[in-house]
């Protein structure tokens, strides 16, 4: 069957350029960003730092290059990393830390991206012949499991990062619905961190693109570790272009994304066999297992009535509100589940 309009809620990823987005690509000013004479990418990365209050920032092309550019920038080859299990660096990021910048992870089991301040602590390795060097912490907020870590817990990681001198890196993918979740300003998040790397392609709906902040020092090095790893895009101020609208008109936009998890949440916790996971419903994202799951293939069902979801990880499902989803897709949704599965 051929739908004339998908309903997609794989992912925040699937969002659309806005039309704002689409005029400003046409008429961007560009010039050669290698050697710095874009002005569009450079007004973009002027702006983000501005918006988390950071001395300079870097555009790059995605997040997984962002966050690998910051370990490789902040890191020597030996050193160790130490991170919860579940952050999208160690989890979704295909090994890349040890491709990329020869470091090895020392993660720590933690669902939610909280681990334990003394647990952190007592991974801080001792300076011995036998040990590599603890080289960078990373934090990730929003957290992949779709709950945001708080400011007080941040600021105890911080903490005990400048008691070591261990430099923070903040997977911040997702840091303005971080913000509006817990109602503080983006700078307050960045401040718990010496570097944030955060996602123009997500909610804020821009088709390419993530941003690296930090201090002058560790982006310059940054430019050279970008063009490194492939990351100089020239004439890139045709995409940057839509990143400048994204960060000017689609940040405050994201509550009626979360508040559309919540209305979607709602109203699939109506069909008995689904259960959805209250603890995780922070952001725009419903996660939910299923009774008896191996007896549908929700997947291939849902296809069918014209609604694109991803399989489970570990038995649990996730839906993804995005601006292109509607109040009556979430009545699709919610009316295709139960005809399935009941």
């Amino acid at each position: 069957m051929i739908y004339l309009k998908w309903i997609d809620i794989r992912s925040d990823t699937v969002t659309k350029p806005t039309p704002d987005m689409r005029k400003a690509m046409y008429e961007a000013e560009v010039g050669d960003d290698v050697y710095g004479d874009d002005p569009t990418v450079n007004k973009l990365e002027e702006l983000a730092a501005s918006i988390l209050g950071k001395e300079d920032a870097l555009f790059v092309p995605s997040g997984t290059f962002g966050n690998q550019l910051a370990i490789m920038t902040h890191t020597n080859m030996g050193d160790e990393i130490i991170l919860a299990d579940s952050n999208h660096i160690f989890v979704h990021e295909v090994g890349a830390s040890s491709v990329i910048a020869s470091v090895q992870l020392r993660t720590l089991e933690c669902d939610d991206g909280k681990p334990e301040i003394s647990k952190i602590e007592n991974s801080i390795r001792e300076k011995d012949i036998h040990f590599p060097r603890t080289g960078l912490i990373c934090m990730e907020n929003a957290h992949s499991s779709g709950r945001v870590v708080k400011l007080d817990y941040l600021k105890k990681v911080k903490r005990l990062a400048n008691k070591y001198n261990i430099p923070v890196h903040l997977d911040g993918a997702r840091i303005f619905n971080a913000a509006i979740a817990l109602d503080v300003d983006p700078k307050e998040i960045a401040k718990t961190a010496d570097s944030v790397m955060f996602c123009l392609s997500k909610g804020l709906a821009a088709p390419i693109g993530s941003i690296l902040a930090g201090d002058k020092g560790f982006i310059e090095k940054a430019r050279k570790g970008r063009k490194l790893m492939g990351g100089g895009m020239r004439q890139a101020g045709i995409i940057a272009a839509a990143g400048i609208v994204a960060l000017e008109t689609m940040i405050e936009r994201l509550a009626e994304d979360h508040l559309n998890a919540r209305i979607m949440a709602g109203k699939i916790s109506e069909i008995p066999s689904v259960n959805v996971l209250d603890d995780q419903l922070d952001i725009n994202m419903i996660f939910f297992t299923l009774d008896n799951d191996d007896k549908v293939n929700l997947v291939e069902s849902m296809k069918e009535k014209g609604i694109k979801i991803n399989p489970p990880e570990n038995g649990v499902y996730r839906f993804v509100t995005n601006k292109d989803i509607t109040e009556e897709d979430i009545m699709e949704v919610s009316d295709a589940m139960k005809e399935i599965l009941e």
